[in-house]
């Protein structure tokens, strides 16, 4: 099959969510590796000429330079093509990539330097740096995502501020907080695990078959090496890992890997609560013409992008917590176990996208339920059990804790029994005055001040 119908692809990522995760096929692809090898290989080359102790590899004009890296900028689909049919021969991806740029020089003044294309390199000197480019430009993308999403949140912590809601601790009623204030909290600890994906630096290495520069050294023993390869690596963004085996151990992509799965973590726990305040009515959910919610029960307006997040983060989570245990296991100096592998990255990215748009969907579809907040709130007013009897502590009256428990415990009480409770006692006028005052809607603390933090 020439072109790839997307009801006729096995993994939903290329078929059904294929519109939410093609900004993801460019870099995660088959494609996507070759023309990162490409990338990498060009800039060894372009590095080694302009070292003045590599006197057979000589400086490139400014043209040479400019055409050099062409063959990076401008790889297309049908140079992707010609590598392939080049490792049909060589059964080698890398080594057709090597011979595709000699292919790209022949003919030109570049051809003289064609032996210099691959120099002293193994095959993982090109991979592990392909593979951290792609990680870096796919997270360009998620993290796009994510920022949107939360940003998102941000504004409706700020919209609802000042909105009370009753708390449910254990599943059951408890002090009353603000809407605001709890998606506040949801933004603070995403934002915080963004910073943490943020901090990591992919480690690189360009040092040979075992790490230790053994091929580069019998050429050319005065060179610095690692000076050299520094430069190619920082380069790109990336930061040099000068202890190696033949492989970079991959201990950046699991600590890479972990935080977003944290981040995921935590949106899956959001993704739950908003959909259990769905069903309490906390929120509406606005309906799009021509849209089912069952194919039986007409009225139903189900919460399915949250439930839609939650499952495809479960997928994203699986894969990239697979990732982050295997990657950085290797038999002595290198097996192949990580190859199949790692040509997997992209599926937890894109399941990981996939949620997050899921999400970002469902908020748009949210509309408060200001009617059900407040009367959830007055029907619970043994909510203020809390702070009366912590005013009695305050003045020393005898077992405070112990008489509002009797009072509410394991019953709804009125706001008539809350404040004939309240008048019977022996306060303070001004803190009698506070209680009287006092209802579930405006027990809230200081949950408006901090819903602004985010």
């Amino acid at each position: 099959m020439a072109t790839l119908d997307m009801l006729c692809a096995i993994s939903p990522l290329d078929g059904r969510y294929g519109s939410k995760t093609s900004d993801l096929q460019g870099v995660f692809s088959e494609y996507g590796l070759i023309r990162r090898r490409v990338a990498v290989e060009c800039a060894w080359l372009a590095a080694l000429c302009a070292n003045e102790a590599l006197i057979e590899c000589p400086a490139l004009t400014a043209d040479e330079a400019a055409q050099l890296q062409a063959i990076a900028d401008n790889f297309s689909l049908a140079d992707a093509r010609r590598v392939k049919d080049i490792e049909k021969t060589t059964n080698h991806d890398v080594k057709a990539v090597e011979y595709f740029i000699k292919e790209k020089i022949k003919g030109t003044s570049l051809e003289k330097r064609g032996e210099f294309v691959h120099f002293a390199c193994t095959s993982e000197d090109i991979n592990n740096m392909s593979h951290a480019l792609m990680l870096r430009d796919g997270l360009k993308v998620l993290r796009a995502a994510q920022n949107e999403m939360t940003d998102k949140l941000a504004a409706m912590a700020h919209e609802f501020a000042a909105v009370p809601m009753l708390a449910h601790t254990h599943g059951q009623p408890a002090s009353p907080t603000t809407l605001g204030k709890e998606l506040a909290v949801v933004v603070a600890r995403l934002r915080r695990q963004q910073d943490e994906i943020d901090r990591i630096v992919l480690p690189a290495k360009m040092n040979g078959a075992v790490g230790n520069f053994n091929a580069h050294l019998s050429a050319y023993p005065d060179v610095d090496w690692e000076g050299l390869a520094r430069g190619v690596i920082e380069g790109f963004g990336l930061r040099q890992n000068r202890l190696t085996i033949q492989i970079e151990p991959h201990d950046g992509m699991a600590e890479l890997f972990d935080a977003l799965q944290r981040w995921n973590t935590i949106l899956v726990d959001f993704d739950r609560d908003v959909w259990t305040y769905v069903s309490m009515g906390y929120f509406k959910q606005r309906t799009i013409k021509g849209e089912i919610g069952s194919s039986t029960m007409p009225h139903k307006v189900n919460p399915i992008d949250f439930e839609n997040s939650e499952g495809n983060l479960g997928l994203a989570n699986a894969m990239l917590g697979f990732l982050a245990r295997k990657l950085p296991i290797s038999r002595m100096q290198r097996d192949l176990t990580d190859s199949t592998v790692l040509r997997n990255m992209g599926v937890g990215f894109a399941y990981a996208l996939v949620a997050v748009k899921s999400t970002l969907k469902g908020l748009g579809k949210l509309e408060l339920n200001a009617a059900r907040l407040a009367d959830d709130l007055d029907h619970n007013w043994e909510v203020l059990a809390e702070p009366i009897q912590t005013v009695m502590r305050k003045v020393g009256m005898a077992n405070p804790y112990e008489r509002l428990k009797e009072l509410t415990r394991g019953r709804r009480v009125t706001a008539e029994i809350m404040k004939e409770f309240v008048e019977g006692l022996e306060l303070p006028a001004a803190d009698k005055a506070r209680l009287l005052a006092m209802t579930p809607a405006t027990y809230v603390g200081m949950a408006e001040k901090l819903a602004a933090l985010v």
